[in-house]
């Protein structure tokens, strides 16, 4: 059993992989301030309910947290140190040019996410992860990370929003019966979700036309924590893969363990 771990800004989701199967998963705060026992007590928790600790023969970790991932390395070092573990960082083996003026100043899941829809479309590709920002990753008909953009996420949007209109307030994240909203919380809802929406076609639109390539010869993928909130009303994209980033971490792993 692989235990994939990647840790967001928001959000840590992790997975367990029985050889290429997902056969369970778990989203859980990213908390900065947990310990490496901290961690270990977490997880073994969540795997207790599935295989227990003693089920797990290698991991496989992606973090844009620099303090989370020191405490994931205490973590495995102390409680997996006997098993296979790999950490996506520079010098980890991932098979994916990168294409930027600073390939280092990639994140780790961006990569990782560069590498799955690769795999498994086989053609130019772009990945929209709706996290606490809303990243868009290019990959080119040869696998190669091109670049991409980045935006505010829809949660923070919304939040600062609330912070500065004197007269607005938080919202739960649902679609509204209407895009011209009747009321100050659907008003917010269809701003958030359509806005968001058009904000992907438009900036995915550019992007295809930058590469000058067919539309129908990219394929674009929706992942992140947030991306079942607009991924219906997003007219540009092809799919949906909530568990891209694991599938990646479990490329990444079987590509850095020495040859049987």
């Amino acid at each position: 059993m692989l235990l994939a771990v990647d840790v967001g800004n928001t959000h840590t989701v992790l997975g367990l992989f029985d050889r290429t199967r997902l056969v369970e998963h778990w989203r859980v705060s990213t908390e900065d301030r947990r310990t490496a026992d901290e961690l270990a007590v977490l997880v073994a928790g969540l795997l207790a309910g599935h295989t227990g600790a003693e089920g797990v023969t290698g991991v496989a970790i992606c973090s844009t947290v620099p303090t989370v991932l020191h405490e994931l390395r205490e973590m495995v070092a102390r409680y997996y140190g006997e098993v296979p573990s790999v950490i996506v960082e520079p010098g980890v083996r991932t098979g994916v040019p990168v294409l930027m003026d600073n390939p280092r100043e990639v994140g780790a899941d961006r990569i990782v996410n560069a590498l799955a829809v690769y795999e498994q479309y086989g053609t130019a590709a772009i990945v929209v992860d709706f996290g606490t920002a809303t990243t868009f990753d290019v990959v080119s008909e040869r696998g190669e990370y091109i670049g991409g953009a980045i935006s505010p996420g829809i949660e923070i949007s919304l939040e600062a929003l609330g912070r500065r209109g004197a007269q607005l307030r938080r919202v739960e994240l649902l679609r509204p019966r209407t895009v011209i909203a009747k009321n100050t919380v659907e008003a917010l809802q269809s701003g958030a979700v359509y806005g968001f929406a058009g904000q992907v076609d438009g900036l995915v639109t550019r992007m295809i036309d930058e590469l000058g390539l067919d539309p129908a010869a990219v394929t674009v993928v929706a992942t992140g924590g947030l991306a079942p909130v607009v991924v219906e009303e997003c007219r540009k994209v092809n799919a949906h893969e909530p568990w891209l980033t694991l599938h990646g971490l479990r490329l990444v792993f079987a590509r850095n363990q020495p040859a049987s």
